[in-house]
């Protein structure tokens, strides 16, 4: 289904007339991408995803398709943009468009009017054809977007800017709401496919589980993708569970590091292991963004195809909230956790005396590389002022370039997101064109900039257990221990000397490491304390902001995924919820971890210390 080639006749935006026509075409659903990307990362704010022109400083080919219009005629134009360098500058604008109707441009460019997502007027086009081609033409290569176009010959039509009020209109426009499909009949629904949710999908189908695992990137891996390019840290193959973290070496890359080439991180390894359980049913580009509850458990969830708009529904007598951010148990009415706790409510020695909303952030990594000729980078005006003592003189940026921490790492997530782009740019063209030592850098060029940010934290679900760092330093262990988390805990601050540099707005990290033993998790931090049928792996599970620093990284969250896989087939078999498994059931869920579910023959080739502080478990 397309959503550009729908149109209505309307007098007001919800009534059906003859005359005059409007026609509203959603950017991300043209044919042809070109080299502009699908972005869905901030579509629960600001309504939709949209399309980037993330060229890193080059513009990249124009994305186009062909619209049906009613009637030839006399239309106003507006295009859903946004100056998203407004907030740090007021000198022209970074990511600047032109929208092209039959290959000619309108008089006006894009990009540049308002700091938030509006309709920018981009004035009236003559139509004398009923098929037309448009095209979005990238001007700069720094991250232009549309979100959608409105081709109207009604002179009294005024696009709707509220976010709510717009969705209603889409979903008006385009149906779709009307009657979203069923699909499918699954045993267990699984939403997030990074490599918690991944392996909390093949763990299950390999136990006679019929599940849906439901990603809204075309990619699977999360922070492991190639997308982000996080290396996996945490260890495998640990007591009391050895067995557990084999589907984990399975399905993870050979190679390690962060900020690394595409081939690194082994797509197409992941993709091809979902592929091959005939009990996984995979849902690529779709984001789930509402959820049917009753009796404190959930009864549907709903999801979007980011590209077409297509909605769908998935029915299930269990769930997982693998996202991360915790969205399905947020949006089911879960309780959960956001930003540090004050000392006082676990006695924890490392929170602060007073709870505040400080998360660690996201990091936009990026490299570049060295070419036998000298290469230009733009001059750009619209970056952060940089100068000498600013300057970061590197070729590469990790994990420590990170940004976010003290905001909302869901509702101001694209400004966060974009403020690391920002300092990356704003660097590099310092680097280029300004430094003292811009000789060094004549032959290198950026090769990649993540524009999919890598993030660490924002809700965290409650569970019938939260685990706190005592627990981990005291080695306080349970009865229902089961994946082993083995890093340090691992809590990252705004960097003190960049923070010098950029008061208030640091885009550098440090990290803080507090050593542990390897520590089994309960199993009690794994499932809902208030929604009966939801399960949670990854970041999102039930600990405190001090034990989040070390049960989040991947092989952990991974190992997290086999268990719930597991656990499910419990479930399934005994028709009991997770806490059933728990208080009933849990011998047999330690007999499956004992067993384990992938392949124990498959060497493990990836450093565990690669890229991070990895503690020596000595006393």
């Amino acid at each position: 289904m397309k959503r550009l080639i729908f149109l209505f006749l309307l007098s007001s935006p919800f009534a059906l007339a003859q005359k005059p026509a409007t026609v509203f075409v959603e950017a991300e659903s043209f044919d042809n991408k070109g080299g502009w990307s699908i972005d869905q990362q901030f579509m629960d704010v600001m309504g939709s995803s949209f399309l980037m022109a993330h060229g890193m400083g080059r513009p990249v080919e124009n994305a186009s398709t062909t619209v049906t219009f009613p009637e030839t005629g006399t239309y106003k134009v507006y295009v859903r943009t946004r100056n998203w360098t407004a907030q740090w500058s007021d000198k022209d604008a970074a990511g600047q468009f032109q929208l092209l109707i039959n290959d000619k441009p309108l008089a006006k460019t894009f990009g540049k009017d308002n700091g938030k997502w509006n309709w920018s007027d981009g004035g009236t086009v003559k139509i004398t054809q009923k098929e037309n081609k448009i095209a979005l033409k990238d001007l700069t290569g720094f991250n232009g977007r549309c979100d959608a176009i409105i081709f109207t010959s009604d002179p009294n039509f005024k696009p709707i800017e509220d976010k709510e009020k717009l969705t209603e209109y889409r979903n008006a426009y385009f149906g779709f709401d009307k009657n979203p499909k069923n699909a499918g009949s699954f045993d267990f629904v699984v939403v997030g496919g990074g490599m918690a949710g991944t392996c909390s999908a093949i763990s299950a189908a390999r136990k006679g589980v019929k599940v849906a695992l439901i990603q809204n990137r075309p990619v699977l891996g999360g922070n492991n993708s190639s997308e982000v390019r996080v290396h996996l840290g945490g260890r495998i193959n640990l007591e009391p569970y050895p067995a557990l973290g084999n589907l984990v070496n399975e399905i993870g890359p050979s190679e390690g590091g962060n900020a690394q080439p595409k081939e690194y991180y082994e797509d197409d390894k992941k993709m091809a292991a979902v592929l091959a359980e005939p009990n996984i049913s995979l849902f690529l580009n779709y984001h789930a963004n509402k959820v049917d509850t009753k009796g404190g458990k959930i009864e549907k969830v709903y999801a979007t195809n980011i590209e077409t708009g297509e909605k769908v529904y998935f029915e299930a007598p269990l769930f997982a909230d693998c996202t991360g951010d915790g969205t399905i148990g947020f949006l089911a009415g879960a309780e959960y956790m956001t930003g540090r706790e004050s000392r006082d409510v676990y006695g924890e020695k490392t929170a602060p005396e007073v709870a505040d909303n400080l998360t660690m952030g996201a990091s936009v990594q990026w490299f570049s590389e060295k070419l036998d000729h000298p290469v230009s980078f733009p001059d750009i005006q619209w970056g952060l002022p940089w100068n000498e003592a600013k300057a970061e003189e590197i070729t590469k940026g990790d994990w420590e370039w990170e940004t976010g921490m003290g905001l909302d790492m869901t509702m101001d997530f694209e400004q966060i997101r974009d403020y690391g782009m920002l300092a990356v740019y704003s660097n590099w063209s310092y680097l280029k064109n300004h430094a003292a030592n811009k000789e060094k850098f004549a032959h290198d060029a950026l090769k990649w900039v993540a524009y999919v940010a890598g993030k660490r934290e924002s809700r965290r679900l409650k569970g019938d257990y939260v685990l706190i760092e005592q627990d981990l330093t005291d080695q306080r262990v349970y009865p229902d221990g089961t994946a082993p988390t083995s890093w340090t805990i691992d809590l990252h601050y705004p960097d003190p000397e960049n923070s010098k540099l950029f008061p208030g707005a640091a885009f550098k990290s440090i990290a803080k490491h507090i050593k542990i033993y390897p520590y089994p998790i309960p199993f009690r931090c794994l499932y809902s304390k208030n929604i009966d049928n939801l399960m949670m792996a990854g970041r999102d599970i039930s600990v405190s902001h001090v034990a989040l620093g070390t049960v989040r990284l991947m092989r952990t969250t991974g190992m997290m995924g086999e268990v719930l896989g597991m656990a499910a087939a419990i479930c399934k078999e005994e028709k009991t919820t997770p806490r059933g498994v728990y208080q009933n059931y849990f011998p047999k869920l330690e007999a499956m971890m004992i067993e384990g579910v992938g392949d124990p023959t498959l060497p493990r080739e990836q450093d565990y210390n690669l890229g991070g502080t990895l503690m020596e478990v000595v006393k």
